[in-house]
């Protein structure tokens, strides 16, 4: 993948803090750039169905209201199978990571390791690996 591809990403989190703070590392990278953002499941998939530029991937939490996270997983994935989907979450439960990854997610990462880990997670991602993040990598977490 050459360096002049624009990675374009859709972000889908109901905290506008939080969505701030991803957006502010995500463009500090010249590849990649913010292309929308989603305050709820449901306005993740509307956007998905109704917007362009089509984003290359989303980056979504697990609890957002009017659809969570698993079920829009499930649709991103039967509507848009080639975009990629990143869990970014203060879920920590593994069940949760295995449901998501079960449903087509392409990476689960904590938020609290955002800081260091969200371009390398995306990285990955992009490289066609799925990405873990390093606390639920750990044994017994």
């Amino acid at each position: 993948m050459g360096t002049n591809h624009l990675f374009k990403i859709l972000l889908a989190e109901d905290h506008a803090p939080v969505r701030h703070c991803i957006k502010k590392i995500i463009e500090g990278s010249p590849e990649l750039k913010v292309v929308g953002e989603a305050r709820a499941g449901l306005d993740l998939i509307d956007y998905l169905k109704t917007k362009t530029p089509r984003p290359d991937m989303v980056i979504m939490d697990i609890s957002m209201p009017k659809m969570g996270g698993i079920e829009a997983i499930e649709k991103i994935k039967g509507h848009c199978p080639q975009i990629k989907v990143l869990i970014l979450t203060i879920h920590n439960y593994r069940g949760y990571m295995k449901l998501a990854l079960a449903k087509g997610a392409d990476g689960y990462l904590l938020k609290h390791e955002a800081g260091e880990e969200l371009l390398r997670a995306i990285s990955t991602i992009r490289r066609g690996v799925t990405y873990i993040c390093p606390r639920m990598r750990e044994p017994g977490a």
